[in-house]
């Protein structure tokens, strides 16, 4: 893990994986929907690494890990704990 990207976007991860088991009920249907942040995460991750000093890539990163966390947190609303 070298870039700032990388750390956040695991810490995002984990905290994906805490919240599937602690605020859900579970099964597939639920861990399917937490699978879209996961992947935005990832991607994320890999816009920020090759990003480097540019602007709008960075910002596309951001972005993303924005739409990660906020989607999130609709699906936990939205499921029945």
């Amino acid at each position: 893990m070298q870039t700032v990207y990388d750390f956040v976007t695991v810490i995002c991860f984990i905290c994906i994986v805490v919240t599937y088991f602690m605020f859900t009920e579970g099964g597939a249907k639920v861990l399917a929907h937490f699978m879209l942040p996961a992947v935005a995460f990832a991607i994320a991750n890999q816009v920020g690494n090759r990003a480097g000093n540019d602007l709008p890539m960075n910002v596309l990163a951001v972005i993303l890990i924005l739409a990660g966390i906020a989607y999130t947190f609709i699906i936990v609303r939205h499921s029945p704990s």
